[in-house]
């Protein structure tokens, strides 16, 4: 017995330790995504964001390095509450034209430093920039990030992934590009074919909502009835236990 119970022991113990290693988080690291679309072409709203993997100091700087195959002539910041922002461009040596104008520089780097406490252990920041225009011929934007911390420990969040690689230890923020149909010439819906849209599905939202009310109102029904079947069939069963039950203290 005393065996059986060690092995239980050690046994409850190993899968203990097997739920807390799959209960730990994955690594964290600098990441920047798109708030909605970041279609190819367009212009988007993107967030880096920063988590604080330290517990014994806090982040005080993050600077995101741009593609240089990838010029963007257009980048805004929005301000960030104890973070100062600065936007460094630098001359192209191809200009690139937008909108039928020539652009002869473009954005390569963005630099934030706290002035306040920064990042502190067990929090997160979120850098929002509004880009523009993205690469029409590119799937992804790979930006280099550099997290510094108060103890001068700076962490260099630029290895790119590989198809089909594992994650690298120190992965470089990317930025997902989606086809868009209205740049490269696709139809879009009028105004009027919209209105026409919603109007034909608010119609059949309301058959199916009725629909659906009404099969809800059979289920009960005949759910209703079954009790009732049900109760009356245990009622009478009831009865004619009784009855045979005064017979049988009658005989005896």
């Amino acid at each position: 017995m005393k065996s059986l119970t060690r092995v239980s022991v050690v046994a409850s113990t190993a899968a203990s330790a097997v739920l807390l290693l799959s209960a730990v988080p994955a690594f964290a690291h600098v990441s920047v995504s798109a708030e909605g679309v970041a279609a190819k072409g367009g212009y988007a709203t993107v967030n880096f964001k920063v988590p604080n993997e330290r517990d014994d100091a806090s982040t005080t700087k993050l600077e995101v390095t741009f593609p240089a195959d990838q010029p963007l002539a257009s980048v805004m910041t929005q301000p960030v509450p104890g973070w100062k922002a600065k936007v460094s461009k630098t001359k192209l040596k191809k200009p690139i034209e937008i909108h039928g104008e020539k652009i002869d520089e473009a954005v390569s780097k963005v630099t934030w430093t706290a002035d306040g406490k920064g990042i502190e252990p067990g929090t997160f920041q979120k850098f929002p920039l509004s880009l523009g225009q993205l690469p029409e011929d590119a799937d992804q934007m790979v930006f280099k990030a550099l997290q510094t911390y108060s103890n001068k420990e700076v962490v260099r969040w630029i290895e790119p992934q590989e198809k089909g690689a594992e994650e690298p230890d120190f992965p470089a923020p990317a930025l997902a590009l989606s086809a868009s149909d209205d740049h490269h010439g696709g139809g879009a819906a009028s105004d009027d074919d919209a209105d026409d849209a919603k109007a034909a599905g608010a119609k059949d939202g309301d058959k199916e909502t009725a629909s659906s009310k009404a099969s809800d109102s059979d289920s009960s029904d005949t759910t209703a009835r079954t009790l009732g079947i049900v109760g009356i069939v245990v009622g009478a069963a009831g009865v004619a236990f009784g009855v045979l039950a005064g017979r049988r203290r009658a005989n005896s």
